[in-house]
Parts: structure tokens; sequence; C-alpha cells
């Protein structure tokens, strides 16, 4: 392996030598040998070079390679300082083996022989001004001047820089292009899609990738190229607000994608257009101008925005609209936005805005009601602001107002038609034709006195006939009325309803202290809470009744001045306290039910459904605890007021009245004991006769227990 490796480098530095021997001539003739020998010579050191990666390491090989390159360019490029003729080959393998390349070395040797040089004698003996084609002979200077002239032909390529190239042809799928340099670039014809019409002798610019690759091929790219020009655009134009054209390929998620020179950009649904955008399929394809509004020197990546540039130009359009605007000026405007509030225009440009208020003379609950989208109108300048580019725009004000060619018969005690189109709380207005209302008060819906709630009453839209009560054309106010359409019903109300009378009501309102009732239209009276029920008392009329409900009523009180009836229903029935004085006397017991409890008292139900009070001490049981309700207790009535219709009553005087009589019958009881003990003691000493002084102390004994019980019976009294 050694001695092969010798051997190797020892060829190479054996052709190093007959390199450096060779020159070039001053003549066209003699560069082109130079240039055959310098093809040959790197024939040789490939060959060699591949000789040397069978034997030796890979890195050896390279450096073997790069000296013998080095040599074959200083070889071809460098004149040498005196004319010289190439009369030998280079190319010498270290086994000749095969007959062919001993039929190369033979020819070598004849043309060297046939140019007067023998091997065997020195190199200075070789006559260098002999050629083989009988050229010129050129001095150093004169072969000095045409290299550098020939130089300056070639460009000084730069790798990762943009050319300009030409092509000279287009060969299958490729296009080969001279930039004007030592050798013609490749480029796939793939890259030239967007270049339909492209031809021979046209100038495109390309990237320089490489100089020279493994092969010495120079590596152009379209593609990169058009993607640095695109970048370099693209930063112009964030930099400086260039325009920058380009197509939208495709529809991605909030917006789309931008083809800008083959560099793919994102477009924000947002920076469509000025308007909002829903269909986004509709731009897919189309070509449109945009300004870059972010970049990613990163990745290589921008946000674009055509909305930018419609703003932009709106921008002008609204400066000149409103520098040439006055009060009181005519435009025409299209409708492009519909709000609650009211209505945008565009005005060429700048944008107004149309109040709802200003739309008609009439009421309107919406602007879609008289307005379209995209609708042409006429519009008046009615303010404008030029720091905050504010307009506000009138289109009533284009007709004259409605009270100003209002019907003169229109009059006092006239009758009206029109709807409802507003409800407060005093009352509704009602409209006579667009932009003419008159308020109908709530006082003048009905003849009753019954209060009215104005939006229960009315809806809007309702038609309605009323009478004019009032007109003031000057504050262009008008007042209606419901109830004058038909006659006052209490002008012979005396006839209709007399007092005592009986008639049947329906309930239309209740309050706390009592409930509404109409007898009929525009008579109603009120029921007071107490005259609902002789014997229950309410804590709101809703206990006894409801609206809607029909119920008897009694004519108690006639007002025609106020207008007022006053109604009861208790006084159908006679008065039960008559009776109740005698059934329910003060100390009376009586079986009584706990309807309701509360921190005074409870209200408990005695027989014939009369009801009772009893404060709250006087509802405690046996057991010190209160009373439930539904409980059933036994009470004493300790109070009846006829006048007040109230009762009061006491399950606590009830408990104590039976102790006292339990407490009564027991010492009855005792008394009549000490009574019978009394008796047989008395009876007893009458019939003892004198005795002896033992017969004394059995008195004495007696005596004592006798005297005992009495101390006894005493204490217990005490108790």
């Amino acid at each position: 392996m050694i001695d092969e490796k010798d051997g190797i480098e020892q060829e190479e530095l054996g052709a190093q030598d007959q390199v450096e021997e060779t020159a070039v001539e001053s003549t066209p003739e003699i560069v082109d040998q130079v240039e055959e020998v310098a093809a040959v010579a790197e024939e040789v050191v490939e060959e060699t070079a591949e000789v040397a990666e069978a034997v030796v390491e890979e890195t050896v090989a390279e450096e073997i390679e790069a000296a013998a390159e080095e040599t074959v360019e200083e070889v071809a490029i460098e004149p040498t300082p005196e004319p010289v003729v190439i009369i030998k080959s280079i190319k010498d393998e270290p086994e000749a083996t095969t007959g062919e390349e001993e039929d190369e070395d033979e020819l070598d040797e004849e043309l060297l022989f046939a140019t007067g040089y023998d091997p065997n004698s020195a190199h200075d003996e070789f006559d260098w001004s002999i050629t083989n084609k009988g050229g010129a002979v050129y001095s150093a200077e004169t072969t000095k001047e045409y290299l550098t002239q020939y130089e300056s032909t070639m460009n000084a390529v730069v790798e990762s820089e943009i050319v300009k190239g030409r092509v000279t042809s287009m060969n299958g799928g490729d296009v080969v292009l001279d930039i004007n340099y030592k050798s013609d670039g490749l480029v796939p014809l793939s890259e030239f899609r967007d270049t339909q019409d492209l031809k021979i002798g046209d100038f495109v610019e390309v990237y320089v990738e490489q100089q020279e690759d493994l092969r010495g091929q120079l590596v152009l790219s379209r593609r990169k190229a058009k993607l640095l020009r695109a970048w370099e655009s693209i930063v112009d134009s964030y930099e400086n607000g260039t325009v920058i054209k380009g197509t939208v390929i495709s529809k991605t998620k909030g917006g789309l994608i931008v083809d800008c020179s083959g560099l793919e950009t994102f477009l924000p649904g947002s920076q469509i257009d000025i308007k909002p955008i829903i269909d986004y399929d509709s731009y897919v394809g189309k070509n449109m101008e945009f300004k870059v509004v972010k970049i990613n020197e990163t990745i290589k990546n921008a946000v674009v925005s055509h909305k930018a540039l419609i703003e932009s130009d709106l921008a002008e359009q609204r400066e000149a609209i409103i520098a040439s605007l006055e009060k009181g000026q005519v435009l025409e405007g299209i409708v492009k936005n519909i709000t609650d509030f009211g209505a945008f225009l565009d005005l060429g440009g700048v944008d107004g805005l149309l109040y709802i208020t200003d739309i008609s003379w009439g009421r309107i609950s919406h602007p879609s009601e008289v307005l379209s989208l995209n609708q042409k109108i006429s519009v008046v300048v009615l303010d404008f602001d030029e720091n905050k580019k504010r307009i506000s725009l009138g289109l009533k004000q284009l007709q004259p107002h409605p009270w100003e060619v209002l019907d003169n018969t229109i009059s006092e005690n006239s009758i009206v038609k029109g709807k409802i189109v507003n409800i407060e709380d005093y009352g509704a207005f009602l409209e006579i034709q667009p932009g003419v209302e008159g308020l109908i008060h709530v006082s003048e819906v009905s003849w009753s006195n019954q209060p009215i709630n104005a939006r229960e009453f009315f809806k809007l839209g309702q038609e309605y006939s009323a009478k004019v009560v009032t007109v003031d054309r000057d504050e262009r106010k008008m007042s209606l009325s419901l109830k004058q359409m038909a006659t006052d019903p209490w002008s012979e109300i005396e006839n209709q309803f007399p007092l005592n009378s009986r008639h049947t009501g329906e309930v239309k309102n209740l309050t706390p202290y009592g409930v509404f009732i109409e007898l009929q239209e525009g008579i109603g009276g009120m029921v007071h809470i107490s005259d609902l029920s002789w014997t229950k008392r309410y804590g709101h009329p809703s206990e006894f009744t409801k609206v809607g409900e029909k119920i008897d009523v009694a004519i108690l009180d006639i007002d025609k001045d106020n207008r007022k009836l006053s109604l009861g229903h208790k006084q159908l029935e006679e008065n039960p306290w008559d009776t109740f004085e005698n059934v329910f006397p003060v100390g009376s017991y009586h079986e009584a039910t706990v309807l309701r409890r509360d921190d005074r008292g409870a209200i408990v139900q005695l027989p014939y459904g009369l009801e009772a009070f009893a404060p709250i001490k006087h509802i405690r049981k046996e057991d010190n605890n209160l009373a439930e309700v539904d409980e059933v207790l036994t009470v004493k009535v300790i109070e009846f007021n006829r006048d007040d219709k109230r009762i009061l009553v006491s399950h606590l005087r009830y408990l104590e009245d039976i102790r006292r009589e339990a407490d009564e019958q027991v010492k009855k009881v005792k008394d009549d004991e000490r009574k019978v003990t009394r008796t047989a003691v008395k009876k007893q000493q009458d019939s003892i006769e004198r005795t002896t002084l033992g017969d004394l102390e059995g008195l004495a004994a007696l005596k004592e227990q006798f005297e005992q019980q009495n101390q006894q019976t005493t204490k217990e009294d005490q108790e």
C-alpha cells in the first residue's frame, strides 16, 4: 500500500512538472491549445484522484485534487514572460496495460519529435520560438494587454446575489442562461411558469446559488430571485408605504392567502374592505393592490391590507368634501348601514349619520321602515365637525313641516282619526298624519273616576277616533278626548243607580283599602275593605276577590259633583252583630280554631264564622307553648264591642278559671273533713265521765292529737 501511494505521488509530481514547463503563446491559436491542455490536465488530475481514493484516505485525495486544480488554473490564466509552444501532453497513467494507452503514448512522442523536441536533451536547448501552427509571436506586454481585455468581458459573479442573464437556448426541461461568466447556467423550465412567452434572447433575473458545484457547473435559481425581489418590494411597502400587487389564491381561517410575486402573504378578513365581508370565496382569483402592514424578518412572512388603500383614498376625498361642506347644503348619498338609532350614508368618500328622528316627521320605530340598504337618497347637511369628521344629515328637513300645511278643518270639537304611536304614564299620543300628533290624557279616556293605566289600556298601532279638545298651531300641540265621544252617564246617575239599589259589577282594580267595581261603561265605584263582610277581617281585598270577577253590591252613597259612588257588599245581608251580642257575651266559653298568628296575637274563628282576636300571651297553653295554626282551643270572651265589630278572647283566662274552680273544690272537701272531725271530738268529750288520774293521761294524749290536726289544717289553708 505504501509503495502504491509513493508511486502515485511521484506521478502527480511529474505531471505537475510537465504542466509548469508548458506555456501559453500570445496568439489566439496558442490560447486554444492552452485550453485543450488544461482540459487534458484536469482529466489526468481527476483520474489520479480516483486512483488515490481507492488507495488512501479521502482527505489525502481531496488535498491532491485541490493542488492539481490550482496548478491547472495558473497554467490556463497566467501569461508567461516568453512566447512558447505547447508541445507535450501530460496524460501519463501509472500503469499502461492496454494497447490503447500505448498508442496514445506513441502519438504524443511523434508530436514532440515533429517539433524538434528531444526528450533526452536539456530544456534549455529547446527553441521556444518554433510553433506547430506558424502563429505570430507576441511580446509579454501585448499578451498582458490582450488578457486584460479578455478578462474585462467577464462579470465578477458573487454568490447569493441577483444578476441578469440572457436566454441562449431551451433544451428539454432546462433553460440555458448566459450571465457573461466563464460558464453558462442551467435553470429548470418549471421555474418560468409565470412567463409563458419566454424565448431565446430574453433577459431574466436569476439568483446565484453557487459559482461552481462539484461538477464545475454554475448554479442559478429563477425562483429564489423572484422570492428575493418580492420580499424587497414587501419590505419597501412596509417601510415607505408603497403599493404592491398580488393575487388571492385561497381562503383560510380568518382571511385570505395572497400571492405577491411568488411570496405568500396573509390578508385578514377585517382588512379586505372598509365594510364587513362575509363571502370570502368571491375574492379568490382576484388581482388586487395592497399595502404591507406587518412583516416578520425571521420567517419571511407578511400581513397585507387592501382596506388601508381604500382608507387612504377615502381620507383624501373626505378632506376635500368636508372642506366644501356648508350647513343647509343638499347632497346625494347611498345608505350603507342601518342601525337602531339611524342610518350611515356614503356621500362619496365620507360618511354621514342620519338620525332616526331626522328621517321622518312622523314617528318610526326603526329606520328600516323608511330606508333600505344601497338606497340612493337626497339629504341636507344639518351640522358637521371638521375636527371629528362628523356630519349630521337630515331627510325630513327637505319637506315642509306637517303643522304648517295642516288642514284648517281640524279645530276644536272636530273629530279626527289616527293610530297610537307613543304611550306614556300620563297618556297616549294619537298620530293624525305624519308629524301631527295629539295627546289623549288618562283623564280623557273614560267618564269613570277609576284610575286608568295608559300602558295597559292603549296598544301601539291601535286606531281610535277622538274629539279635538284644544289645538295650538303655533306651539304645534293638540289635546284629544275619547270619553267626550259619548254622552256623560253621570248626568242621570240618580235615576239609573238610586240609593240602596242592588247591582252586579265587574272588579276592575284592587287596592289595599278597597275594590273598584265598574257597573257600566264610565260608571263605577269603590267597596271599602270594611264593607266586604260583617264577620271577617281581610288584610287585603285580594283575599276576598280578584280582578275580572263579578260581585253584587249595594249603592251606599252618590257624589255627583266628584263623580263618585260608595258601594258595599256586606250590606246585602242583615247585620248579624245584633244577634252575636247574645250568643257571645263577655265571660262565655267557646271552641275556636286558630286561623292566623303573628307577633301581636292570633285570629281565631268562632262558631257561625265569626272571627275574634286573641293577644299573644292569651294563646299560651298549659305547657307554656303558643297555640299553632289550625289548632282548636277553648277560649273565653273577654271583650265584645258591637260598634267596632270586635271580639277579644283568651285561652289563658279559660285555664285560670279551671284552676280556680279546682282549688275551690279541694278546699271545700277539706272543710267538710274538718267539720266531721270536730263533731266526733265534741261527741266524745260529752260522753266521758270523770275519770281517774290514769284516765286523765289518756285524755291528755287525745287532746295533743287533736291540736296537731288543727295546726296541720291551718297550715294547709294558709298555703
